[in-house]
């Protein structure tokens, strides 16, 4: 099968699937629900665009397998975080905001905005399957090695925070011990890994190397729009001593903290 049809598959899949939630959040009155989803998204994706094409055997169970770890911790992780909670203060204020009017523009900035950032940051899952050679070499193992290191990046500093949490002796105070020592957004940062690391499977293929735009906007997410900024935008007014962890801890990648 062809790229092009490939892509158009998995958009299929991706319409579908944020339609179906857009429809949930309107009877739940809960646009919150898309966010376990973003991770579920992509292992969908990435299971459309194996079944669709032909290309190594190798790499395609190599992206799928990945991909699907990585989405399913992640879905789990935010179904479990987020239950018996409020709809996000975000949506909840852009439901004040627009009243009448909010489920259809929920649709487009939420519903349809999520589906097409999944589908240009998965283009190297989608189009990394296609190619028939050639074969996993070196560059999809040190891809593999840049993924391990992120999903357990991402998984450790999720972990370490929800026991921080969970100790009600901890309300209010900032972590910075673990891996929160070394960096304040260890889970974006294995995130950002994770994404390269899939792109360097597929970019030993002359289509994956193409994908680029993917990760790219990926680390763009991270550290510029919904991810570093946006959570410490006011974050130093709710929590005391977050400005002292903001001048010793790096922001994104993990160094020694300053004394």
């Amino acid at each position: 099968m062809t790229a092009l049809a490939t892509l158009g598959w998995c958009t299929l899949g991706v319409v579908v699937l944020m339609l179906g939630l857009w429809v949930a959040s309107i009877r739940l009155r809960d646009v919150s629900i898309i966010d376990p989803f973003w991770g579920l998204g992509f292992v969908v994706i990435a299971w459309i665009a194996a079944l669709t094409t032909d290309g190594d055997a190798g790499r395609r169970l190599l992206l799928v397998g990945l991909t699907t770890i990585w989405g399913l911790r992640l879905f789990g992780y935010l179904l479990w975080r987020n239950r018996g909670t409020p709809e996000d203060f975000r949506y909840a204020a852009m439901r004040e905001r627009h009243r009448s009017r909010f489920i259809w523009v929920s649709l487009g900035t939420v519903f349809a905005l999520q589906g097409v950032l999944m589908l240009v940051v998965s283009l190297p899952v989608q189009l990394g399957q296609i190619p028939a050679t050639p074969g996993l070499g070196p560059v999809a193992i040190l891809g593999t090695a840049v993924w391990a290191c992120g999903l357990a990046c991402e998984s450790v500093g999720d972990w370490q925070l929800s026991r921080f949490r969970a100790n009600p002796r901890n309300k209010g105070r900032v972590l910075d011990s673990g891996l929160w020592r070394y960096t304040r957004h260890p889970n974006y940062f294995g995130d950002f890994l994770v994404w390269w690391g899939l792109w360097l499977i597929a970019a030993e293929t002359g289509w994956g190397v193409l994908t680029i735009p993917g990760p790219i906007i990926m680390s763009i997410l991270l550290i510029r729009v919904s991810g570093v900024t946006l959570l410490e935008r006011d974050i130093g007014r709710r929590r005391p001593g977050y400005a002292e962890y903001v001048r010793r801890t790096s922001p994104f990648v993990p160094r020694p903290p300053r004394p």
